[in-house]
């Protein structure tokens, strides 16, 4: 009788999922179809954390004529609609659709399109300075400028993809997956492409060896994508690394026919759930090639393969070494040949010497040529921001990633300075050849999100640093991670050959209890000559004197704007990507509705309109 009834239970337990799910809450369709898979069982299979930040019609998608159309078989059509809808909490009937004109002009590139092209634009120093010819505007234009036209991206809340713009065009990813080729001057749409997930980073084209303009990017789920510039077609796509918490954050950059992709991941934040297996991802700068994709090296941050080297209080394995994420975009020395980049912080205990550390690669192999190291001991993740979870490691933090790309800057007399800006407020001058610390200057209080959070810009030998701090309460910043200071928000300017302080301005108070409103600068900072532009986390694009630091222009991106797309367009906090100076036109990406911060899903074009029209 007892082996009938455990037979009758395992004959239950197989059929359910096929007989019964078109009637279960999508909870348990989930469970019983996909928990299996996406939350660790397959090393390849995204984890859930990003399904939930997949637009609804992609998954749905991919359950009725995609990757997943034969795990899906069993399901009814309702069960999937219910599926998708439950993992993005945005139902498909409520889904927005662009309704732009399609612009009846063709694209038509830059003279300065090359084989080489970064996420920014074409200098691969990662100074984010526009050169006056390219700029196109001063001091004086800018003192007058003014929304010209507003993108409204679909089904979003947030913008983090770099505007990259060329010729007559630019090119943007979204987070509902979509590529966009634009036209400057209106907003009408060349193209359009639907990657598979998100696309945080720049959409940056470059020449191949043939002459075509290729773009390429890459998306939430670690794939890389090529695309025909001219058509918007597909030439190519692959995944860069195979563990299911892998993403994409730094954009990557295309020297002569290769593309030197980062990786970071996010499992950071599934080893908050005291069952998971932390942790076994390993930051890794990949260089792929252009044409056809195929792996040309990949180099790791952290060397040994990860392994069991223990269990947790509630008999989790542990796993190390871990971590090392790469947040940053990659800086090019072509005199050295060599890439620099910043890694973040260790998952898993023991920590390594090449977390929280500025490492220079060699292009050739990808082997680490240097690797200096700013915070030793930090092991991180998400278990440590709640009592007594054993997946907090022993070192528990304190998270002070560099997630700004390190500056190559060239100083009269021959030589070269590498800037770099961490999470925990300091800045680095290092020596490129060796990786040596030439000064270093405390700015900020830190924080997790800064500190110096995305990206730094320099002109000549001043280099400009925006300074995040966000304001917590600073009980909760000590109690959390140990910093301590007074938070500093606002922008320097330093003397890059010494790091001497030059100038401080700090940043407005104008939130006034504006809700998920900081004063700081989390994104990444532009310049041209005389001015550097910095977006707020309170949602204001202003202009500085780069002599003085006086704010010489100021607009409030947080109020509705008529779409050229017939979406209805509105700003929010500015983070992740920077402003864009381009033959006269500034383009700013508008909302971050992440980590509290305010959302928003504009691209807008600024300028002087009578000189535009």
């Amino acid at each position: 009788m007892v082996l009938l009834k455990d037979t009758f239970k395992v004959i239950v337990l197989i059929l359910y999922p096929i007989l019964f799910l078109g009637f279960a809450d999508p909870e348990k369709i989930y469970q019983a179809n996909c928990a299996s898979c996406h939350e660790g069982g397959v090393a390849k299979a995204p984890h859930r954390m990003f399904l939930e930040m997949m637009p609804t019609d992609a998954i749905y998608s991919s359950l009725t004529e995609g990757i997943m159309i034969s795990q899906a078989k069993n399901l009814s059509a309702e069960s999937k609609e219910k599926l998708a809808e439950h993992l993005s909490k945005v139902s498909l009937t409520s889904l927005q659709q662009v309704t732009s004109k399609r612009c009846k002009s063709s694209i038509k590139f830059g003279e300065e399109l090359s084989t080489k092209a970064s996420g920014w634009g074409f200098e691969l120093s990662n100074s984010r300075f526009q050169n006056p010819k390219l700029a196109g505007m001063d001091a004086s234009d800018v003192t007058s400028f003014e929304p010209i036209w507003a993108f409204a991206f679909p089904n979003s809340q947030r913008v983090r993809s770099q505007p990259f713009r060329t010729g007559n065009t630019i090119f943007i990813g979204s987070q509902d997956g979509r590529v966009y080729a634009i036209d400057h001057n209106s907003g009408c749409i060349h193209w359009i492409f639907r990657a598979s997930a998100e696309v945080r980073t720049a959409v940056s084209v470059v020449r191949d060896s043939k002459g075509r303009a290729l773009a390429y990017f890459g998306d939430l789920l670690a794939q890389l994508y090529v695309l025909d510039a001219v058509s918007g077609e597909l030439i190519w796509k692959k995944k860069i690394d195979d563990h299911s918490n892998a993403t994409f954050t730094g954009t990557p950059i295309s020297i002569d026919g290769v593309i030197y992709a980062p990786l970071s991941s996010l499992e950071v934040t599934s080893a908050a759930d005291p069952n998971y297996k932390c942790c076994t991802f390993r930051g890794s700068l990949n260089a792929i090639n252009l044409l056809d994709g195929e792996l040309v090296w990949k180099s790791y941050t952290v060397k040994k393969t990860p392994r069991q080297i223990g269990t947790t209080s509630k008999g989790t394995p542990i796993i190390a070494p871990s971590g090392a994420p790469i947040w940053t975009t990659v800086t090019f020395d072509e005199s050295r040949n060599r890439l620099y980049l910043g890694t973040g912080e260790n998952y898993s205990s023991p920590s390594t010497n090449t977390s929280d550390s500025i490492i220079a690669f060699n292009i050739s192999n990808g082997n680490i040529v240097w690797a200096t190291q700013m915070t030793s001991g930090d092991a991180w993740n998400m278990a440590c921001m709640e009592v007594n979870n054993p997946n907090c490691p022993i070192e528990n933090g304190p998270d002070q990633d560099f997630g700004a790309g390190p500056v190559l800057i060239s100083l009269t007399g021959g030589k070269d300075i590498l800037v770099a800006g961490q999470k925990s407020g300091d800045v680095w001058g290092l020596d490129p050849q060796n990786g040596s610390i030439v000064w270093s200057k405390k700015l900020g209080r830190g924080g997790i999100q800064g500190g110096i959070h995305f990206g730094l810009a320099a002109d000549g030998e001043k280099v400009f640093v925006p300074i995040s701090d966000m304001s917590w309460g600073e009980e909760e910043v000590i109690a959390v991670h140990g910093y301590t200071g007074k938070p500093t928000p606002g922008l320097y300017a330093l003397n890059a050959r010494t790091g001497e302080t030059l100038w401080y301005t700090k940043a407005p108070e104008i939130c006034d209890g504006r809700e998920f409103c900081n004063p700081g600068i989390s994104a990444a900072i532009s310049a041209i000559d005389g001015v550097v532009f910095a977006g707020h986390m309170d949602g204001h694009i202003r202009a500085y004197n780069s002599s003085n630091g006086s704010i010489i222009w100021d607009f409030d991106t947080v109020r509705k704007f008529d779409s050229v797309t017939g979406i209805k367009g509105f700003g929010g906090s500015i983070g992740g990507s920077g402003p864009l100076p381009y033959k006269g036109i500034l383009y700013l990406s508008s909302g971050y509705s992440l980590y509290g911060h305010m959302p928003g899903n504009v691209l807008i074009a600024f300028g002087n309109i009578k000189s535009t029209k």
